[in-house]
């Protein structure tokens, strides 16, 4: 053999070649230990929020240890000294605390990233939450819009049977219902109690009129919730299946039925009081048989919302419903009382001027009887005649208060003053002249010689006053006093509650009739005033007189000292004055008139 070339290289032995590939692996060990912690580094950096950084501090440290130890053992598989045992074993020394130390950690933070994967679960099961939510809302949303897409349809219109007929379409529209119908409050026709009487279907027409009584279990049941109750198809409100409705030859499907009631205002005597009783319809709606459509929350919901406002709708029908009967009756009755009211109105003329009429025509003859009568009485006459005459004056007093009773309206116009007062003395002269008499009248200067008033009110209270005088009067005299009052002059001698009113375009007349007759005594002072109080020489004109000065917002009362001794008469009118037409007594300052000398 030739020993001078060795061509052929030396072949490792097996365990060169493991100790080659341990050492080979450990050098990529270590390098992969070392650009771990980099990339924790560049991942921590351009992280916004990580909430174990310190974790991961300790995993970086235990990453580093294993890679050194790992690139030390590299100077293992040749001859090395003493300090690279050294080295060696702290760096195992230190991995393996920061090992025991990380796995510690481990403990505490895995029950951490376990509650971390609950709270994802819990949002997770949140968002679903949501979402349901969020359809319920999108729901309600729609079942809104329906409500109000019907409120507004059946509140358009306040015509009972519309508002009824709208609801039932509108439902049957937007639901799509088979049947839909409505049950209204009837009295049964033979009187024993309330029923329900089918008013409305959206299809089946041929069944309306039917009727139900109020005291069934199904229909106290729908009576007593607001709720939309679920109705067997059976029951005698859900009768209401057209022909069609079997499906043919096909599988029968029972369909889902739910009634609702309504309320149901009627009112009674509106007119009068008012009163308001509540009773109850019922809204049935029935879903198709041939499908497998169950009623849903939002479809009762709505159901029961459009029961409430067709219910606010009906009662302001019904509200409507009474006050146009109401208005309609109250027009007949004003019709009626405007008839009434002209007619007597046209009543009420005939009758005053009958009166007038009567009035002036009468009121002569029947003073002329009057003064006749108490003029025979001064004579001598047997009883017979005296009773005779008596009754005569009684029966003259008496038509004349009759008379004078018909009609008490003021008649205002402008006449002369003192032409008034003398007409009255011309009346009564020959009354006076008969029993010899004197009367006077005396006209205050400053008495206007026109004014405005009811001259014929205003004679007949002088006629009767000074009548009443001289009837009563058998010797002597009577003195008649005119003049204007001032204000504050005459308050002392009014009666209390009577207090005049003094302007520039009125003035109060005085007028004071003195006697020198039979008088008054004292205590019968206050009745003499007294309707038919013929006791005391009073009659009926003092009565009179005392309405015709009412009327002319005055007051009049009598004064005596007693029985024999006389009596005063003095009464007071309010007069208007007349700008055109005025002027003092031409006379003189007192204007005397003494009818004993004509």
């Amino acid at each position: 053999m030739d020993h001078g070339c060795d061509c052929i290289e030396p072949v490792w032995s097996g365990e060169e070649l493991l100790v080659k590939y341990q050492y080979i692996s450990d050098f990529f060990i270590a390098l992969a230990y070392f650009s771990i912690p980099l990339e924790l580094i560049y991942f921590v950096k351009k992280s916004s929020f990580f909430p174990y950084r310190w974790v991961l501090i300790q995993f970086g440290a235990f990453i580093i240890l294993c890679g050194a130890t790992h690139l030390i053992n590299l100077w293992n598989f040749a001859v090395h000294s003493k300090a690279v045992e050294l080295v060696m074993t702290v760096a195992k020394v230190s991995t393996a605390v920061v090992s025991c130390a990380t796995a510690l950690t481990l403990v505490h933070i895995i029950p951490d990233l376990l509650s971390v994967k609950t709270r994802e679960l819990f949002l997770k099961n949140k968002a679903e939450e949501l979402d349901r939510e969020m359809g319920i809302i999108r729901t309600q949303e729609e079942t809104g819009r329906h409500v109000r897409m019907l409120t507004h349809e059946i509140r358009s219109t306040l015509d009972r049977h519309t508002i009824l007929r709208t609801t039932l379409v509108e439902l049957g529209r937007t639901l799509a219902l088979a049947e839909c119908a409505i049950w209204m409050p009837s009295n049964s026709s033979n009187g024993t109690g309330k029923h329900l009487q089918l008013s409305h279907s959206l299809h089946n027409r041929t069944s309306l009129g039917a009727t139900v009584s109020v005291n069934i279990p199904v229909v106290r049941r729908i009576f007593s919730t607001n709720r939309a109750v679920p109705v067997t198809p059976t029951s005698p409100l859900a009768q209401l299946r057209m022909g069609g409705d079997t499906n043919g030859g096909g599988r029968y499907a029972p369909p889902e039925v739910v009634a609702v009631r309504i309320p149901v205002l009627q009112l009674v005597n509106f007119e009068s009081s008012g009163t308001v009783e509540r009773s109850y319809g019922i809204m049935v709606l029935m879903l198709p048989s041939d499908c497998a459509r169950k009623w849903r929350r939002h479809e009762l919901e709505l159901v029961e919302v459009v029961a409430d406002q067709v219910a606010v709708a009906l009662s302001h029908a019904a509200i409507l419903e009474e006050s146009m009967r109401a208005r309609d009756l109250l027009m007949a009755q004003n019709v009626a009382l405007d008839c009434a009211r002209q007619e007597a109105e046209l009543a009420v003329r005939a009758r005053n001027n009958f009166l007038s009429v009567m009035n002036h025509e009468l009121q002569a003859p029947t003073q002329a009887i009057i003064a006749t009568s108490a003029t025979l009485l001064d004579t001598e006459l047997t009883p017979n005649q005296r009773m005779m005459v008596e009754t005569a004056l009684k029966s003259g007093d008496l038509l004349a208060s009759l008379i004078n009773d018909c009609s008490f309206e003021l008649k205002p116009s402008p006449f002369n003053l003192h032409a008034t007062f003398r007409d009255v003395i011309n009346l009564i002269k020959p009354i006076a002249a008969l029993k010899q008499l004197s009367v006077n009248v005396t006209l205050s200067h400053d008495l206007p010689l026109s004014a405005i008033g009811d001259k014929r009110r205003l004679v007949q209270i002088l006629l009767n006053v000074v009548g009443n005088a001289i009837k009563f009067t058998k010797e002597g005299q009577v003195h008649i006093t005119a003049s204007v009052t001032r204000s504050g002059l005459l308050l002392d001698q009014f009666v209390p509650g009577f207090y005049p009113v003094y302007s520039d375009k009125h003035f109060y007349l005085y007028v004071q009739v003195k006697d020198t007759g039979c008088g008054i005594a004292p205590p019968d002072l206050s009745h003499v005033f007294n309707r038919f109080t013929l006791g005391h020489g009073t009659g009926l004109g003092l009565a009179i007189c005392k309405r015709f000065v009412s009327l002319m917002e005055g007051h009049i009362w009598l004064e005596s000292e007693g029985a024999g001794k006389g009596c005063t008469a003095t009464f007071l009118v309010k007069l208007g004055i007349d700008e055109n037409l005025n002027g003092p007594c031409p006379l003189s300052s007192y204007c005397k008139l003494d009818l004993t000398d004509e």
